[in-house]
């Protein structure tokens, strides 16, 4: 873990590869570069269990990875937020889940 800091009393934690993940080592954030799923599990048990608030940013290979914390927390809400990072090599790529719901709310052409 680097550049470990609180902001008043959330945490700004991100994971993913290390080209992505270093910039954020620069504003504060506490970087798990080059994450595998299991780093994912391992860091947001921690924080489920330390009671503190916290933005989580995960690349998106790993935020599509299924594990039991990643599920409980996406589901549960609150204290603990986490959202999804377009990859670095191929951000066009990148589509966020909440354009579906969108789209099914909205419209085929909402996003257009």
């Amino acid at each position: 873990m680097h550049g470990a800091h609180e902001t008043g009393s959330a945490r700004l934690v991100v994971l993913g590869s290390a080209g992505l993940a270093g910039g954020f080592i620069l504003i504060g954030a506490e970087v798990h570069a080059d994450a595998d799923a299991a780093t994912v599990e391992s860091v947001l048990e921690q924080l489920a269990q330390s009671g503190d608030a916290a933005l989580v940013l995960l690349e998106t290979h790993l935020a599509h990875a299924d594990g039991y914390w990643l599920n409980r927390l996406r589901n549960e809400g609150g204290r603990i937020v986490i959202t999804e990072l377009p990859p670095l090599p191929a951000p066009q790529d990148y589509a966020p889940a909440v354009d579906a719901v969108v789209r099914a709310v909205l419209g085929p052409d909402a996003l257009k």
